[in-house]
């Protein structure tokens, strides 16, 4: 089984998943990665230490509805352009700054 919940993937595993699909894992490949493969090994401190760091990055993709958090997200770190079509519209400027400070966190922008 996998988990679709980026906030409790981590304990899911844990508590014997197989693993989850990730929405934080296109902003944060390695550091996902690397929590699943912590907690697939059964290495409890080491997930949780790696998910302790995601925290912020999982609850602010989804400060408004996905995918606009992660286009937004991809975008700042030169991934994709800023063109969005209908039904998405551009992420609040308040959320922009929270996501900003959450991306130079982690250090991929």
């Amino acid at each position: 089984m996998y988990s679709g919940d980026d906030a409790t993937a981590v304990e899911f595993i844990l508590m014997g998943g197989h693993g989850g699909i990730s929405v934080s894992a296109n902003v944060a490949p390695a550091e996902v990665s690397n929590a699943y493969q912590a907690a697939l090994n059964k290495d409890r401190k080491l997930a949780e230490t790696i998910d302790a760091n995601l925290y912020n990055l999982h609850q602010h993709l989804f400060t408004e509805s996905n995918p606009i958090p992660v286009k937004w997200a991809m975008h700042k770190m030169g991934k994709c352009d800023s063109g969005i079509r209908l039904p998405l519209t551009k992420l609040s400027p308040q959320y922009q700054m929270i996501l900003e400070q959450d991306l130079s966190n982690l250090g991929v922008i």
